[in-house]
């Protein structure tokens, strides 16, 4: 599929627990899909893919009922709970023979939608990719802002190709997906790795809003696993660091051993158990980080190695029989 007139556009929207926000902003993800159709932007065989990432509420059966109440809403269930950007991966690689293009959001309506009709302009331009970026990060705590941003320009430093105040909110064509189906990585960034595609790319500001309801699933301990899987995933350049700065230790103890045995010599030594102790400790804990920073690494490895599925999909709205039918709009 390449069709830049009137493409059909896949919103691909991961959900987790969201049983109080997806009745609010479901009709708005309908609506907008309308809005461009009438345009003539997207074709009316256009849809809304959610994706539900395991809920233990009753996040599966809203979507069913939206499935049973208009065609444009569809949607696939994984067998258990994977984590935010596996949902998003397995929304993706199901849309990807299916549509033109994907847009992939998150449900809470956070994301303005409105920027959405840019996205697919850019699309409509030639571009295969297209990253939603916030305008500001007005609406976030000095503490989350100040990370956010400390965490990108850390990436940055590492030598990781990523998008500044770009998340997860994206336009990819269909053959921008195609490629991005060759990535076989277990430990996933998609925020990173989808820039190592490559093709013709953009960006669209946006303004980013308060959650409309129901509460954030995404506390610092996961923003934490995924900031570490962010470098460690696209940089190597840690090992790095810690090779040199144990170079850096090495030469300096060379040089504390060279004077000692020349205090030795001179008859100066006196008893010092602080200054000892405090080496010890400082040494000690120079190597712990560091056999920490290659226990990631090789975790990372020990993980890619067994090559296990990153999604399973238990439940389709759809009759998978007659997908066929669907698949050749």
């Amino acid at each position: 599929m390449n069709n830049r007139e009137h493409p059909i556009l896949y919103i691909v929207i991961p959900c987790y627990n969201e049983e109080a926000v997806l009745p609010i902003t479901a009709p708005l993800f309908l609506g907008k899909i309308r809005d461009l159709a009438a345009a003539g932007k997207v074709s009316p065989d256009s849809r809304v893919l959610f994706v539900n990432d395991g809920s233990k509420d009753t996040t599966w059966q809203i979507i069913c009922d939206l499935a049973a109440s208009d065609p444009h809403y569809i949607g696939i269930s994984q067998s258990r709970n994977r984590g935010h950007q596996n949902a998003v991966l397995a929304g993706l690689m199901e849309a990807k023979d299916r549509c033109d293009i994907t847009i992939s959001i998150d449900c809470d309506g956070q994301d303005d939608i409105n920027a959405m009709d840019a996205m697919v302009d850019a699309y409509r331009d030639g571009c295969e990719i297209v990253y939603g970026v916030r305008s500001s990060r007005a609406t976030d705590t000095f503490f989350k802002r100040f990370t956010a941003e400390s965490f990108y320009k850390l990436l940055n430093a590492m030598g990781a190709e990523v998008v500044y105040n770009h998340a997860d909110y994206r336009l990819m064509s269909a053959r921008a997906l195609q490629e991005f189906a060759k990535f076989k990585e277990v430990n996933l960034y998609l925020r990173g790795m989808v820039p190592l595609v490559g093709f013709k790319s953009t960006c669209v500001a946006y303004e980013r809003h308060e959650r409309i309801a129901g509460e954030s699933h995404y506390p610092l301990s996961k923003m934490l696993s995924l900031a570490f899987d962010g470098i460690t995933s696209l940089s190597v350049k840690p090992i790095r660091l810690i090779t040199g700065f144990g170079c850096l230790v090495a030469l300096v103890s060379f040089i504390g051993v060279i004077w000692a045995v020349i205090q030795a010599v001179l008859g100066n030594t006196v008893s010092g158990w602080a200054s000892t102790t405090s080496i010890v400790c400082f040494v000690s804990g120079v190597q712990l980080i560091c056999l920490g920073v290659i226990g990631e690494y090789i975790g990372k490895i020990y993980m890619e190695s067994k090559h296990r599925p990153r999604y399973i999909i238990s439940d389709r709205t759809w009759d998978t029989e007659t997908s066929n039918i669907k698949e050749e709009h």
